[in-house]
């Protein structure tokens, strides 16, 4: 039997607090309106904006390292440990700010302003500072903190705004994180030199800045427990409330669909609680493998194509390729994760990313530019689509209260990603050559795509009875 509780929300509206069976608590009746005063449809595409601002940082850096290195002077390792750096920390702020936001310490609005200032630090220490150690602590540290809250609030906020159909809405939001930096990829590649290079990432650094603090001025989070007034998350039969009695409502299947194939979580999970069920650090460990291959085509991509010989168009198009359709890719999977169940779209992905090193091997012993876009296409797809899948698990399993700082441990695995996908990336490079390493990486992936199989909601049981007539839903329960 579950318990119900009539209040009223600051602003006036009435909501209610519906407790299932298994405990867990849903805040219903107040829309998006009622909460932000216009649709919730702008917690999509402000974030979206505001990642395809900060794309630039590390979609578009493989284009730029080697003018980057005439510039000021730096070797080939040197540039692929900046973008280490900048990746370990865009990965480890996630968890210190979601802690921080779950605490009512940090709102979304600040801590994404924060983000935006930190990214023109990044960039302006990447343009004048000549010393490497100093350009890693501006560019890979700040820059990368900066880029870590805007990544993480957005990712984090859309979720909560649609926990009846997040794959979809976040896979759009991580999107912008890829394509967004295909203008730039293209300046990089034939509009950066040594004579112009400071003052066109200054620019950059200007245009980040205004971008991400005009999309942060709008930007807050839902109340804790908040579901949809429409949407009845306990079964496929949808639930359409009106604005004076919460118990009339109507159909709406594609939110049916999403559900029946990603319940919601059986309860709340803390940190501590999602480590314990096993399921987190799995995630975890999926996630470190996976981003470490995604890494190692982004920084890698450009350089094997003029190793091979295939000149510095199909090098500059290999990049915008994969950059469109990773960014393109998250927003797909995350439609078909909706269809599919998040699992399944999730090993399916991991298996492409990984036959797609293969088909980058295959590619250029052929010596074949055709073949090797193809391939190219495979790995942005793969290498991006996994976000939003993870992103969209992770409430899945452990619930919406605590995502900020349980994404942010999952999303954390992007740490040690980067360093062996980079920086030790460019050691195996070094020792076994470009076949090589795109061997091992195709290897990892499968390894990653093992572990993915072994994913399962905490707390529900393995096989669950489908009744072909369910029962309609009562006033009293859910």
């Amino acid at each position: 039997m579950s318990t119900t509780n009539d209040r009223n929300a600051a602003g006036g509206a009435a909501f209610r607090e519906v407790t299932d069976s298994k405990g867990r608590v849903y805040r219903i009746g107040e829309t998006d309106r009622d909460l932000l005063g216009h649709s919730r449809k702008l917690m999509v595409y402000l974030p979206w904006i505001a990642m395809i601002a900060i794309s630039v940082s590390e979609y578009a850096y493989g284009s730029a390292e080697d003018t980057l290195s005439q510039a000021h002077g730096w070797s080939q390792s040197n540039t692929f440990w900046i973008l280490s750096v900048w990746i370990f920390f865009q990965a480890g702020v996630a968890f210190p700010a979601g802690w921080l936001r779950e605490r009512g310490l940090l709102t979304a609005r600040r801590a994404t302003f924060l983000g935006a200032g930190l990214c023109l630090v990044g960039f302006v220490a990447l343009a004048h500072l000549d010393n490497v150690f100093l350009a890693i602590c501006g560019f890979g540290v700040v820059g990368g903190l900066g880029s870590g809250l805007v990544y993480a609030t957005c990712i984090n906020m859309v979720g909560k705004w649609f926990p009846e159909r997040r794959g979809a809405k976040t896979g759009f939001v991580n999107g912008g994180f890829a394509y967004g930096a295909l203008p730039f990829i293209f300046i990089f590649n034939y509009a950066f030199d040594t004579s112009n290079f400071a003052e066109v990432l200054d620019l950059i650094g200007v245009y980040v800045l205004i971008v991400v603090a005009v999309c942060a001025w709008f930007f807050k989070d839902p109340p804790k427990n908040w579901w949809p007034a429409d949407i009845d998350p306990s079964s496929s039969s949808q639930l359409r409330s009106s604005r004076g009695d919460p118990h009339h409502f109507a159909g709406n299947r594609k939110s049916a669909a999403s559900l029946a194939k990603n319940p919601p979580a059986v309860k709340q999970y803390t940190p501590k609680e999602a480590l314990r069920s096993g399921m987190l650090p799995l995630m975890w460990v999926t996630v470190v493998m996976t981003a470490g291959v995604s890494i190692f085509g982004i920084s890698f991509q450009v350089d094997f194509a003029e190793d091979v010989g295939f000149g510095p168009l199909v090098a500059a198009s290999s990049m915008g390729v994969m950059s469109v359709v990773n960014g393109v890719g998250r927003g797909a999977v995350g439609w078909l994760s909706d269809l599919w169940g998040r699992k399944a779209t999730l090993v399916f992905v991991i298996v492409m990313l990984g036959l797609a090193q293969f088909g980058v091997i295959w590619a250029g012993t052929l010596h074949s530019q055709w073949l090797f876009l193809v391939f190219a296409f495979l790995s942005g797809f793969g290498g991006g689509a996994f976000y939003p899948l993870f992103a969209a698990l992770t409430p899945d399993y452990f619930g919406e209260n605590y995502n900020a700082s349980n994404y942010g441990l999952v999303y954390s695995g992007k740490l040690i990603s980067g360093l062996f996908g980079g920086g030790l990336g460019s050691m195996v490079v070094d020792s076994w050559g470009y076949y090589g390493a795109y061997a091992v990486a195709g290897g990892v992936s499968m390894v990653a795509a093992g572990c993915a199989l072994l994913l399962r909601q905490p707390g529900r049981p393995r096989v669950r009875k489908v009744l072909p007539n369910p029962r309609p839903i009562s006033r009293e329960l859910i």
